[in-house]
């Protein structure tokens, strides 16, 4: 089911692991719950992850549930860890934590754009021209902090543990002269740069490629190194974001990436058709004023 707001890996994590020490104890749903005092609807949310435990109560669960003393210890410090703060937590203010949260956490990110450059990969000027028109009515202050943090986000791309980073985008968003025809070349110079990395794939749908996979809009798979935490789906609109966690509804958005995938130029392709697209910003602009 599409949920306004996603638990993140941790979160998730530990819900798991929680309704795994109840079920290996032999406990129903019905007797833990009675045996902790709390409403069966408490510890349904808290094996859910549709709400975050205290230390505490995590503490209360396992004192019942026994088992391994080194996994009681593992799993008290995955719930301290889940309310840890991240570098996120700096622009509150101007930012929601949990795409921030589960995108720091991804292993990989696989990501279809249509009509503009996604954000890891965005210079400061596109960006801000961006921010500029999808917020015109905020200050300069406020329009300068959401540029803070997306240049803040493209860090992790960076990191040595960072995650693999696999981007297909229409060949439309190249074209869009977002910030003018100066700040598009040096985004496209920059998209160039960026897929020289060994852990960023850029490919490009054609506009002769005619119908494809995805038709219907942009969006981001969050995978994770952990096999046991599944994958997300992440769409963004006018409505808000969604977060997309039915395994079937995923599995779906993966066979469909799989076949843009397919159908998208090459990588070494992909980067020279950006380079052409580039040359032709750095002309003279000839159209009639």
């Amino acid at each position: 089911m599409p949920n306004a707001q996603s638990p993140t890996v941790r979160h998730r994590r530990l819900a798991r692991q929680l309704r795994q020490a109840r079920e290996d104890s032999g406990l129903s749903m019905e007797q833990a719950a009675a045996a902790l005092g709390w409403s069966r609807p408490k510890l349904v949310r808290f094996e859910t992850a549709k709400t975050r435990p205290k230390p505490s109560d995590v503490e209360a669960m396992l004192d019942l549930y026994g088992g391994d003393a080194a996994v009681k210890l593992a799993l008290m410090q995955l719930a301290r860890d889940v309310r840890k703060r991240g570098w996120w937590s700096a622009f509150n203010d101007v930012l929601a934590g949990s795409f921030a949260e589960l995108e720091d956490d991804a292993a990989e990110i696989r990501s279809w754009q249509v009509q503009f450059i996604p954000g890891l990969l965005q210079t400061s000027d596109y960006a801000l021209a961006l921010i500029r028109i999808g917020s015109p009515e905020e200050s300069e202050d406020v329009l300068l902090r959401r540029l803070q943090a997306r240049m803040a986000r493209r860090t992790i791309l960076e990191r040595q543990s960072g995650p693999t980073y696999v981007v297909i985008l229409d060949e439309a968003a190249l074209r869009r002269p977002v910030g003018g025809r100066d700040v598009m070349a040096r985004q496209l110079d920059a998209l160039i740069g960026a897929a020289r990395k060994p852990n960023v794939s850029i490919r490009i749908m054609p506009a002769s490629a005619g119908e494809h996979a995805c038709m219907d809009g942009a969006f981001v798979i969050l995978r994770f190194a952990d096999d046991f935490d599944p994958d997300v789906v992440y769409l963004e609109g006018m409505g808000g974001e969604i977060y997309v966690e039915d395994v079937g509804q995923v599995t779906r958005c993966n066979v469909r990436f799989d076949r843009l995938c397919d159908q998208a130029l090459s990588e070494d392709d992909s980067v020279a058709l950006i380079a052409d697209i580039a040359k032709e910003y750095q002309q003279p602009d000839e159209s009639p004023h």
